[in-house]
């Protein structure tokens, strides 16, 4: 069946204008065929088509079912995007379809990117979304100094990822041994230029956790990527 995304569909009864013309021009689908709207905070709605209007597709409810996040904790990530734009997409598309809850874009001291639209990543997450068959809607922050992601109190435990040879690298934990699966977790990863020392320094003095992924030197959107499914595969793990 078609999934459609419209935040306030229980109100509006009608898909958004690219909804509709997708809907109705594109796949041609007509009155009394019935399709899924997801409205992005956990609820599908199975709908039948009562308008087919290019422009307002209106709809009638036939049922309506919360979809909560199966993975039962509160999952984000916080990193440095990329200077290539299209890691970045890459990296949000692929975590959304795995599953997360709040992406945070930071700016760091070694950024090589500063400013970032997410007009165009909020289109990504809606589609992989749909795609993944998920009906939450994950958060996107706008780009965050690092400092104030620090500052903020996060419930779980908060981890920082890095790789840096000259960055202190005894007390690093790997991630898997970190997380207890369950808990609400925050991962930090840094840009292509990873964390300078005093951001680590900050951060550990915030009580964030040094994590270490692995012995390989990674693309900081593999970095990301890779934090994001251990710790699926750790909640998996607890599962069996």
């Amino acid at each position: 069946m078609h999934r459609f995304y419209c935040p306030d569909i229980a109100d509006t009864l009608t898909l958004g204008e690219e909804d509709s013309k997708h809907c109705v021009k594109v796949l041609r689908m007509a009155e009394g065929d019935t399709i899924e709207v997801v409205d992005g905070n956990g609820t599908l709605y199975t709908c039948r088509i009562a308008m087919a209007h290019p422009k307002r597709c209106v709809v009638e409810v036939v049922d309506s079912v919360k979809q909560l996040p199966h993975w039962g904790c509160r999952i984000t990530l916080a990193i440095a995007p990329t200077k290539n734009l299209d890691r970045i997409e890459w990296l949000v598309e692929k975590c959304v379809e795995m599953g997360i809850d709040r992406i945070i874009p930071l700016r760091c001291h070694n950024s090589e990117r500063t400013v970032l639209k997410t007009e165009r990543l909020k289109k990504i997450m809606v589609s992989a979304m749909k795609q993944s068959l998920k009906a939450t809607l994950p958060q996107l922050d706008e780009m965050t100094p690092i400092e104030q992601v620090i500052g903020q109190a996060g419930s779980g435990i908060r981890c920082i990822a890095y790789c840096d040879a000259l960055l202190p690298r005894e007390e690093r934990l790997s991630l898997a041994t970190a997380y207890k699966p369950g808990q609400d977790v925050t991962v930090l990863i840094g840009p292509e230029g990873d964390f300078s020392p005093d951001e680590v320094a900050m951060a550990r003095e915030a009580g964030f956790v040094p994590v270490t992924l692995g012995e390989s030197r990674l693309r900081t959107e593999t970095a990301g990527l890779m934090a994001v499914a251990w710790i699926h595969a750790l909640l998996a793990k607890r599962e069996i």
